[in-house]
């Protein structure tokens, strides 16, 4: 027997009028949100019943894309044509399009009944404004009703937009956030009708993507300032001081970072061609285009109407580790908030968790009952010298243990052990110092243990890849190590 899934969409304006009577009024399957997690899902759910026949409802007018690029990797080509290809170089040189499959991947909506080795259909432009859990019925926005088997909220996340910028309208355009292809394209437009100065409001991972990409991008040499009132880049990842040596090396990029200020105010100067920012040092600072990217909200609309409920410290919507919320109802990605069998109780933002989340749904709601026991990863490049992979619990609150690999004067290459709040690891190795971070040491290669109670709960392996998978196994492990850097040889930190 086939299956008829449907993908809904919560996220975003109504942008394609369609009529929702091509839309089918009972699913077994239906999928709330037109991201990556949704994406995921269908494959698991395809994987297991090959004639699936599938439904997407977005309520973006594209289908669905990868996310992580538009903060790095498209900015590299500066090529007009790449705002309507969507396209970006990988690593090795290849090009690959943004989407997760061509158009032609997709099943007609028209003949959505009619095939019978299912596919995949995508009506964009709807959102879901009810979930009756009880009835098992799904609400659209023109009061369609949608009778569901199983239902996953993969409905995701939007920028937080904070005073002075919270009436984006007022600014004419010339202030906008930065979370999807309309942001991405709205920006790269802007800079090509001829912006100089841009300002990147915010020291998110993002916002410290996004700056590292424009200070490189074109050969206009246009000026990027990020502003933020951390102590450094980063800062609510790095421990302080690597986050202040991160800052140096992105200004050396280009990048002009204002560290320590708050903004203030800001307001539409030279005849409403610039934005003049006003820092709580008082200084003045005018730009062509502003960037926020101050944080994210989980989509939890849904809740409130649909009576569900939502953690009360990392918002999303409360699962258990089956990604359950209620009997055939789950949440996954990013607008969940999950239970961690090693971690505790947390909500996570990012492509790693969206896809293995999403994929774990999709078997369960097939008929698997499988706990969500991965532990995803996050990843980040800031220019040619700075790259990071991460795993587990990054908070910089948290004792810190690192192990860096540095050069002594005869060219030898041995690892430096650096620790912050107050924790001390003793060494076996005469080559192997520990001792606490200091201005001017080299931190461009090694390994960052976070730790609570003595055991290491998360990993940053810095300019070092390919070693995800033993961290997680470190991870795992859940024990206090007599000595880490001991644990750091294993990564092999001074290898080429």
């Amino acid at each position: 027997m086939s299956l008829l899934i449907v993908i809904v969409s919560l996220v975003g304006p109504l942008k394609i009028p369609q009529n929702s009577k091509n839309i089918p009024r009972k699913v077994p399957y239906l999928l709330v949100g037109g991201g990556t997690c949704s994406f995921s899902a269908f494959r698991a759910i395809k994987s297991h019943d090959p004639t699936a026949k599938v439904l997407l409802i977005s309520s973006e007018p594209y289908y669905p894309y990868m996310r992580p690029p538009l903060t790095k990797e498209i900015w590299s080509d500066d090529n007009p044509e790449v705002v309507e290809k969507l396209s970006f170089k990988q690593w090795n040189g290849s090009e690959r399009s943004l989407f997760f499959e061509p158009e032609e991947f997709f099943l007609p909506l028209e003949k959505f009944d009619e095939e019978p080795k299912g596919g995949l259909s995508v009506a964009r432009g709807w959102s879901i404004t009810q979930i009756d859990a009880d009835k098992k019925l799904a609400t659209l926005d023109d009061g369609t009703q949608i009778e569901y088997g199983k239902c996953l909220l993969a409905t995701g996340i939007h920028p937080k937009v904070v005073p002075p910028f919270d009436k984006l309208k007022h600014f004419n355009n010339k202030v906008s956030v930065f979370r999807n292809i309309d942001d991405f394209r709205k920006l790269r437009e802007a800079l090509d009708s001829g912006v100089e100065s841009v300002a990147i409001v915010g020291g998110s991972l993002l916002g410290s993507e996004l700056a590292c990409s424009l200070s490189k991008f074109g050969s206009s040499k246009l000026k990027v300032v990020q502003i933020f009132p951390e102590k450094g880049s980063l800062a609510k990842i790095l421990p302080e001081y690597l986050s202040k040596w991160t800052t140096e090396k992105l200004r050396e990029q280009g990048v002009n970072i204002i560290s320590g200020q708050e903004l203030k105010s800001a307001a539409l100067t030279n005849n409403d061609k610039q934005v003049e920012l006003t820092l709580s040092d008082g200084k003045k600072i005018s730009v062509d285009h502003v960037v926020v990217a101050t944080g994210s909200n989980a989509n939890t609309e849904l809740a409130k109407n649909s009576h569900l409920e939502i953690d009360s410290v990392s918002g999303g919507y409360l699962v258990n580790n089956e990604l359950a919320i209620r009997s055939d109802l789950y949440a996954a990605g990013d607008c969940a908030c999950y239970y961690d069998v090693l971690l505790g109780r947390r909500r996570v933002e990012h492509h790693d968790h969206a896809v293995s989340s999403g994929r774990l749904v999709g078997e369960n709601m097939t008929g698997a009952r499988k706990s969500y026991t991965h532990q995803p990863m996050f990843w980040s490049e800031l220019g040619a010298n700075i790259g990071f992979e991460a795993i587990g619990l990054i908070d910089p609150s948290l004792p810190t243990v690192a192990v860096y690999a540095k050069l002594e004067p005869s060219s030898e290459k041995v690892p430096s052990q650096e620790t912050e709040n107050n924790v001390a690891q003793q060494t076996t190795s005469s080559k192997i110092s520990t001792s606490t971070p200091k201005e001017g040491e080299d931190y461009s290669k090694g390994i960052i243990f976070y730790l609570r109670d003595d055991i290491v709960i998360g990993i940053i392996l810095w300019n070092l890849y390919g070693k995800v998978s033993l961290a997680r196994q470190v991870l795992k492990e859940q024990r206090k190590f007599e000595d880490l850097n001991e644990v750091a040889k294993l990564f092999e930190i001074h290898e080429e």
